[in-house]
């Protein structure tokens, strides 16, 4: 009876988490694969950055993980709050790889709301702004070819 009972709690305590892990894949596949590819590759010669060991950056700086929130296909999504969320954690635990923050925070619910909320003003400028900051850092981002 202990078993089954161990069985039951742990089926119980882990099919949301696999539940949400599902969800945020289906919504990778649905709203970021056009531009990003099944395996994050991007589309570096259309300006589409490669995802592989190099979008973990952006999560070292709060305005690194604004920028991540106004990316056209994210901020146009659709999707909710905790939708985004668990989507961008999806891509940090994807392919971050060794570009993750030693510390880092996962996305949540809440601060994808505050992020959405401030105006980064047009995604591209800025993102060369966050870039330069993260030089300072010692970071490099992933090639944006876009002018």
């Amino acid at each position: 009876m202990k078993l089954i009972t161990a069985l039951v709690f742990a089926a119980i305590t882990t099919l949301p988490a696999q539940a949400a892990d599902r969800a945020a894949d289906t919504n990778f596949v649905l709203k970021c694969v056009g531009c990003h590819l099944t395996d994050g590759s991007g589309l570096p010669s259309a300006g589409i950055p490669d995802f592989v060991d190099q979008v973990g950056v952006f999560a070292a700086l709060p305005e690194g993980r604004a920028y991540l929130l106004h990316v056209p296909g994210v901020i146009g999504s659709s999707l909710s709050d905790a939708e985004i969320a668990d989507v961008l954690n999806y891509v940090m635990d994807t392919w971050a790889g060794p570009s993750l923050p030693e510390h880092y925070t996962p996305f949540t619910p809440a601060e994808v709301a505050e992020l959405k909320a401030q105006n980064v003003g047009n995604a591209v400028k800025y993102r060369r702004l966050v870039v330069e900051r993260l030089k300072l850092l010692g970071l490099d981002a992933a090639d944006y070819p876009w002018p």
